[in-house]
């Protein structure tokens, strides 16, 4: 069986697991973050259809991304999930999924959802099979550890990872993904990071505007002003997608549940960037 090994371990996150989990629950527990420790609910997912969440190092953006956990846990366990990540590499097709194999964390390995990603290919052309683009990658990694933390190993999740992100794109993914898991207990996490090297203002009021168009639902709005204002949001596509898919499933808004920048984390508010967590709900 295809073993896809970690990229990002002792880099973005700890490289033990001893010091991952502790790394994790400081993540929850700090000021930034939740606060505390999530209890998590081992019933089937309710309430809850898609998550943005940031990527960037455990440092900077884990308080953040604790955030959307925290909130998941309370509603429950997913019954499948579909991580969408940008394509930082270069490597691969467009738009890329990996359809079969586990990947490790230091935590242990997750089994991907061979029949799930299977179906998702066969309703979304514009998706290859293809494992170049994950090789690398962080943007899908770093939320495996998160979902362990939570839900032990026996999930299993689809990896699609996006070059490729304009409006139709996007929409195109989040349907297809919606014809697939749109039932009850399905989840799509939505991997990105907000501006990048702005000052903190700057970088604090563009995101506000392209939140404000996640919280409508509205993806062209959110197209519109990342193009007008050039805020440079990594995963816009990610994003869009999991739009299209709450839409698909009977959402009608988004709630922010965190916003802070890396310097509100480092004290440096020169040049920072901009990390969001994002609930989809039903």
């Amino acid at each position: 069986m295809k073993i896809r090994k970690p990229a990002q371990a002792g880099a973005f996150y700890s490289g033990l697991g001893s010091s991952l989990k502790k790394e994790i629950e400081e993540c929850f527990k700090h000021k930034l973050g939740p606060g505390r420790l999530p209890q998590t609910r081992q019933d089937s997912l309710t309430g809850i259809v898609a998550l943005v969440c940031p990527h960037a190092g455990y440092m900077y953006s884990g308080p953040v991304a604790a955030a959307a956990y925290s909130e998941l846990a309370g509603h429950g366990r997913p019954d499948r999930i579909v991580i969408i990540g940008p394509n930082h590499t270069g490597m691969g097709s467009g738009v890329s999924l990996m359809c079969e194999g586990r990947w490790a964390t230091p935590l242990g390995e997750v089994q991907i959802d061979s029949a799930t990603a299977s179906s998702i290919l066969e309703n979304a052309p514009i998706i290859d099979l293809d494992e170049k683009a994950h090789l690398y990658e962080h943007s899908i990694e770093v939320q495996l550890p998160f979902l362990q933390y939570l839900y032990g190993d026996t999930f299993t999740f689809v990896p699609i990872c996006m070059m490729i992100q304009d409006l139709q794109t996007g929409r195109e993914v989040g349907g297809a993904i919606a014809k697939v898991a749109g039932e009850s207990g399905s989840l799509v996490i939505a991997s990105s990071d907000m501006t990048h090297y702005e000052p903190h203002e700057i970088a604090s009021k563009k995101d506000m505007k392209a939140i404000k168009a996640i919280e409508k639902l509205n993806e062209l709005a959110l197209d519109e002003a990342v193009t007008s204002e050039s805020i440079s949001i990594c995963g816009v596509g990610p994003v869009i997608a999991a739009m299209a898919y709450a839409k698909k499933r009977g959402s009608k808004s988004a709630r922010l549940l965190s916003y802070r920048t890396s310097g509100d984390v480092s004290g440096d508010y020169s040049s920072v960037v901009g990390y969001a967590a994002i609930s989809f709900s039903v």
